[in-house]
């Protein structure tokens, strides 16, 4: 592609997002002149519009909350990755209409690789640890990763019925456990354990978290979370939002750009926009 570009990330609130960090320190290494990335605050109802009014020189869109599965719905078509999730965190051009799909996935199973030390495991399931938009895209990853199943804890089981239908559509197992019910600890003894809930929630388990082999929550502001007191503590490994942020930006730059993602000045310049609290291994 040549000539100027633009993309951006749509989401409500968008004001921090670190997205444009990632997104313009490849563009620079990639010597993409005249190529832009920037923040658009959408909520969900008015997406559908902002999309359809983009011109010809937008080649990509990263969408975080609320509007992942508006995306899936006005995207022309869907990788099975996103219609497994039922949303969209990545709208590419196509002609005529845009392609959707959800990096997401990419972004767990690469922060659990990378930072987490996540090796196959065999035949047991993994752990979820919440029900929201994340664990949709936690649950498929699983699968990607090889794990025939999945575990998830939740205060109430009925609010885990999307999260529970993305993880049957990736051909996953699924045992849903009431949070009052749980034992954390032989939940610790999972493979490979997510958490996607608020820090406070998790802080009267933390120590029997912090023995899970291989732990991704994903909060990372504020930091540290005493979860990841516990896990550095015993000396364990933990990936967290900030490392999923990054490797699912490795996806949507190759997939806006055709280009390889210069993965280690991305890194780099996400440590240095967050103050280096976290070493992002890739």
């Amino acid at each position: 592609m040549v000539g100027a570009r633009r993309a951006a990330v749509l989401g409500k609130p968008v004001r921090h997002s670190l997205s444009p960090v990632l997104h313009e320190a490849a563009y620079r290494t990639l010597g993409l002149a005249g190529w832009s990335y920037q923040r658009i605050e959408v909520d969900a109802e008015g997406l559908p519009a902002l999309v359809s009014g983009l011109g010809g020189e937008w080649v990509g869109l990263s969408v975080t909350m609320p509007g992942k599965r508006a995306a899936l719905e006005l995207a022309t078509e869907a990788t099975p990755r996103a219609n497994a999730v039922g949303a969209a965190n990545t709208l590419v051009r196509r002609d005529g209409g845009w392609l959707a799909d959800c990096t997401d996935i990419e972004g767990v199973t690469g922060a659990l690789r990378a930072a987490g030390g996540y090796l196959p495991s065999g035949e047991r399931a993994g752990v979820v640890l919440g029900a929201g938009g994340t664990a949709a895209a936690a649950v498929v990853a699983f699968a990607e990763l090889g794990l025939p199943g999945v575990r998830l804890v939740v205060r109430e089981p009925a609010r885990a019925a999307e999260t529970a239908a993305a993880a049957r559509r990736a051909g996953l197992a699924v045992e849903v456990i009431r949070w009052s019910d749980a034992d954390f600890a032989e939940l610790a003894t999972a493979p490979v354990v997510v958490s996607t809930v608020p820090a406070e929630a998790l802080a009267p388990y933390r120590a029997e978290l912090a023995a899970a082999p291989c732990l991704l929550d994903v909060i990372y502001h504020p930091w540290p979370t005493p979860l990841a007191d516990a896990v550095a503590a015993v000396g364990g490994s933990l990936a967290t939002g900030l490392d999923m942020l990054l490797h699912q930006a490795f996806g949507q730059v190759e997939q806006f750009t055709g280009l390889p993602a210069p993965r280690e000045a991305m890194r780099d310049a996400l440590r240095e926009a967050t103050g280096g609290i976290r070493p992002l291994p890739v």
